[in-house]
């Protein structure tokens, strides 16, 4: 079967969905009004509440959001054939995941950019934002390493994406200063000089790793696994501005522009998807995820069709930069569109390769002998790549080895340049993941402050630098601890679980967001039907990763997943027992978002004490 008719098929759908149910949501649940005014307006101090164009913003929410999973788990999900992840992708964005990150979105603007513990307070119950606070962090920290372990994976020993990687962090700084302070809004010309940076990076990186200086950008994976906590610390604890704006807007057009690229790749080299419907892995026993097509490949795809690492995007950094509160439903509904065609691109890329080197790529070599499956094009492969690609799990390679080739076969004399296009398609993803571990570390900073505020009060001032310095330092050796001391098999799993769990919470609280504010209590549905059955998928995968977890001795991995699954339980009861006396109710309720009293969280150190701070 041609991939014309997938790849055009969901472009249909997708853009039906934002036409007309985002317009619905956005006009009739959500009621945006751009006479409210966004917290970036009343609380500007320049650093992390700054008004931002909204095609910045765009860049900076998507390039967040928008990490390993709408790449890897698509990838790894082929393992069941094209068939579940295709329509998982499609059906779980536009009723799930695009609901989700907009009613999130909405929630913490109105609420001064708050964070998702805080709505939870406000709006359910104290309990629910005590441990809506604990809960998120340890899901954060855990789908931090998930992100970063398919960055090691794809650049240990491999100088030409190291090279570019590094380079991108001086080229975003220098746009930064550029845009932000020395001409403010001059939105092209920057944008132009990044571009032009980094592809030079790109082309220049070739003759850097045959150079004498290689060794200077040859890491092992565990030089990465230290290098990255450290690079996330840094990104955590300087201005918004300076890397993390600027790197995700250039980050973030690059990567449209490579999704868009590929797209008409497809459409004329218009390879054959050689992989079936479904495989015979569907009940179980695979090389690469050793569970069934239901949960696993709801947990598996971990960001392409819905994610809960978007709510603490969309409840940390985005909602501080936003002008106009219509813009809610471009940035929310919007950004995760665009992110679940990603995932379909990436699906569609995996499953056009030979599905034996397919397997090869993704699984490790004791797991492929067992499979009896001889490789055809991997040797080719290698040579026109210029890297051993065989027995690299994690979905980076395999996504880039097919990427490259469409590339590198859209017009005839090209198949010379598939070492460019592939090393191109490696800073493409490790963007993609980088730009979220920037702002993820970011995000658990702001929670572990409001934590550590309860027993130390100057810790919650986002402004106070030994703070931000302790709490940046907290959470990034916590991700780089369990980073160092996991792989892929066992870290994968465990962010998919509790990615998908924190998504469950958030659609819990979306629900009670919209039966306190709407006139019509049905429209909670559009959160509620999502929430049961997202619940109910990764309450399975949870109690299946157990048993796998125990059996293998993995006591830590044992315990988090344990520890999640009480406290998204006692955050959902909460939650229905609000729900039940909401729906008592007539009249909308509105949210406790003191929208009478406008204050900023970031609170000076002489400021009352009986301030609500976040």
């Amino acid at each position: 079967m041609s991939v014309l008719y997938l790849l055009i098929s969901s472009l249909c759908i997708l853009a039906l969905a934002y036409r007309y149910y985002s317009a619905f949501i956005a006009a009739r649940v959500l009621m945006l009004d751009d006479r409210n005014i966004t917290p970036a307006v009343t609380c500007n101090d320049g650093k992390d509440y700054v008004p931002t164009n909204k095609w910045v913003v765009f860049g900076h929410h998507f390039a967040a959001i928008a990490g390993a999973g709408p790449l890897i788990g698509p990838t790894l999900a082929a393992q069941y054939g094209w068939g579940p992840g295709f329509f998982w992708i499609l059906l779980g964005s536009v009723f799930a995941g695009c609901v989700h990150d907009m009613i999130i979105l909405f929630a913490s603007v109105r609420h001064q950019g708050q964070s998702l513990a805080v709505i939870a307070q406000k709006d359910v119950s104290r309990l629910t934002g005590i441990t809506t606070a604990f809960v998120t962090l340890f899901i954060i920290i855990v789908a931090l390493a998930g992100l970063a372990v398919a960055v090691a994976n794809a650049l240990f020993n491999n100088p030409w994406g190291v090279f570019i990687i590094a380079m991108t962090i001086p080229i975003a700084m220098i746009t930064g200063v550029y845009m932000f302070r020395i001409r403010p809004g001059a939105i092209l010309s920057g944008t132009t000089f990044g571009v032009v940076a980094i592809l030079a990076a790109v082309y220049f990186g070739g003759p850097i790793a045959e150079s004498s200086i290689a060794g200077w950008f040859t890491f092992s994976k565990q030089n990465l696994s230290i290098i990255l906590p450290l690079y996330g610390f840094c990104a955590a604890a300087l201005p918004v501005w300076l890397l993390l704006a600027p790197r995700d807007y250039l980050s973030t057009y690059m990567k449209i522009a490579v999704i868009g690229g590929l797209a008409v790749g497809l459409f004329f080299v218009n390879p054959t998807v050689q992989m079936p419907f479904v495989t015979r892995f569907i009940a179980g026993g695979g090389p690469i995820i050793p569970g069934p097509v239901w949960p696993y490949v709801f947990i598996t795809i971990a960001c392409g069709a819905i994610s809960g690492f978007h709510a603490l995007i969309g409840s940390g950094t985005t909602p501080k930069m936003l002008e106009r509160e219509g813009q809610v439903r471009l940035i929310g509904y919007g950004a995760m569109l665009t992110e679940a065609f990603i995932g379909v691109m990436a699906l569609l890329a995996a499953v056009t390769l030979v599905p034996n080197d397919y397997f090869a790529i993704n699984s490790s070599a004791a797991a492929f002998a067992k499979l009896n499956m001889p490789v055809q094009n991997l040797p080719e492969l290698c040579r026109l790549v210029g890297l051993d690609v065989a027995h690299r799990p994690g979905g980076a390679i395999s996504l880039a080895v097919g990427t490259a080739y469409i590339f590198s076969h859209v017009g005839a004399g090209l198949q010379h340049t598939m070492k460019y296009w592939f090393q191109f398609i490696i800073m493409f993803e490790a963007l993609f993941i980088l730009t979220t571990i920037d702002a993820g570390t970011r995000v658990a900073r702001y929670i572990l402050q409001d934590i550590l505020g309860k027993v130390y009060a100057p810790l919650k001032q986002t402004d106070w630098i030994p703070g931000v310095v302790l709490t940046s330092g907290g959470v990034s050796f916590a991700w780089g601890y369990i980073l160092y001391t996991g792989d892929v098999s066992s870290i994968w799993p465990l962010f998919g679980v509790t990615n998908q769990t924190l998504a469950a919470l958030a659609l819990a609280i979306g629900t009670t967001i919209i039966l306190r504010t709407s006139a019509k209590k049905r429209y909670a549905l559009i959160t509620a039907v999502p929430c049961a059955f997202v619940t109910v998928t990764t309450f399975a995968a949870a109690f299946m990763n157990i048993q796998l977890y125990l059996a293998q001795g993995m006591i830590l991995n044992t315990i988090l997943s344990a520890v999640i699954i009480v406290l998204v339980t006692i955050i959902i009861v909460e939650n229905v027992r609000v729900w039940i006396t909401l729906l008592k109710t007539e009249k909308p309720l509105g949210m406790n978002d003191d929208r009478e009293h406008i204050y900023c969280p970031v609170v000076p150190a002489h400021a009352p004490d009986d301030l609500p701070l976040a």
